[in-house]
Formats: C-alpha cells, sequence, structure tokens
C-alpha cells in the first residue's frame, strides 16, 4: 500500500509539469524526438529519487533533473557534441481543434513569428536560451533559475540580459535581411 501512495502522490506532484519538462527538453535538445527521451530519462530519475525530495518547489526540482538529464544524454548520444537545430513547431490539433475560429491571416503572421523566433533562439548559446525559456515561457523567478541551472541569481540575471540582447539583435538582422530581399 505504502508504495501505492508513494506511486500516487509523485503522479499528483510530477504530472502537472509535465509539459514543462517537456518544453525545456525540447529547447535544450532542439527536436521533440530527443525531448522526448530527455523527459521519460527525467521522470524515471525523479521517481526513483522521490524520497529525496525534501519539499519546497517541486516544479523547480523537477526540471532540474531534466537539465541534469539532458547533460547526461549529450554525453552518452552526441560523444559531448552538442548540436541544436530548431524544428518549427507544428500546431497542437487539440488546441486547433478546441480554439474558437481566427482570422487566418493573424494565423499565419503569428506562425511566421513563431517559426522566426524559434530559429532565432536556435542560434543562441544554450545557457542563453535556457534561461530565456526558464524566465519567460516558464515564468520562473531568478531564484528557481538558479537553482536548476546550478548558477548564482547575478549569473541568471547576466545571461538573461545578455540573451535578450543578443535575440534582439538576431530578431533586427533578420528584419533587416528581410526588407532587404523584399525590396
Amino acid at each position: 500500500m505504502a508504495h501505492d501512495d508513494r506511486r500516487r502522490q509523485f503522479e499528483l506532484l510530477a504530472l502537472p509539469h509535465l509539459d514543462a519538462a517537456f518544453n525545456l527538453a525540447r529547447w535544450l535538445a532542439g527536436n521533440p524526438s530527443d525531448a522526448e527521451d530527455v523527459v521519460q530519462d527525467a521522470y524515471l530519475r525523479a521517481y526513483r529519487y522521490f524520497s529525496a525530495f525534501q519539499g519546497g518547489n517541486f516544479r523547480v526540482w523537477l526540471l532540474g533533473i531534466v537539465r541534469n538529464c539532458f547533460i547526461d544524454w549529450v554525453k552518452e548520444n552526441r560523444s559531448g557534441r552538442m548540436l541544436f537545430q530548431a524544428e518549427p513547431a507544428a500546431g497542437d490539433p487539440e488546441t486547433l481543434w478546441a480554439a474558437a475560429p481566427r482570422d487566418p491571416e493573424a494565423l499565419l503572421l503569428e506562425s511566421i513569428d513563431s517559426q522566426t523566433l524559434e530559429r532565432l533562439m536556435a542560434q543562441l548559446p544554450l545557457e542563453y536560451r535556457e534561461v530565456l525559456l526558464l524566465r519567460e515561457v516558464e515564468d520562473l523567478s531568478y531564484k528557481e533559475i538558479a537553482t536548476i541551472t546550478t548558477t548564482q541569481v547575478g549569473t541568471v540575471m547576466s545571461r538573461l540580459s545578455r540573451a535578450r540582447l543578443a535575440l534582439r539583435k538576431l530578431w533586427f538582422a533578420a528584419e533587416t535581411k528581410e526588407a532587404a530581399h523584399g525590396m
């Protein structure tokens, strides 16, 4: 019975964060297939060491495990080389199906912006992508990001500032290039 209680408690804490774990893994690994492997390993590892969870923010604890599993995955599967590629995110059919009809032109522009953002973020160094995702997408605090990335809060703030600046420069360069080709 204790095993079932442990499993149920883990599920209650871990399953709500599956999307965040996958999102982080996908941005780190660069594609959904590898992200699935990383997340599966992370959830198995989190369950195995669930008794070590000392309370606090489970999401931060879990995302730290996802990050560590990604690092281990890179060592095992890529011989220390970290190759990243962005794949355009395919629309989630359930989300699109449940959503109210939207203007096709607005959807196209949103899709182009999303693909551009994903392509540009893929050009950023891993530590920049990581903090941008954790702050802007997962809405974690600097302290929580520092815990996940095992760095100081000041380092997180510095990386985030540099990441935003680098992304802004890449976005501006892409717009300039597009405008030059359009003329």
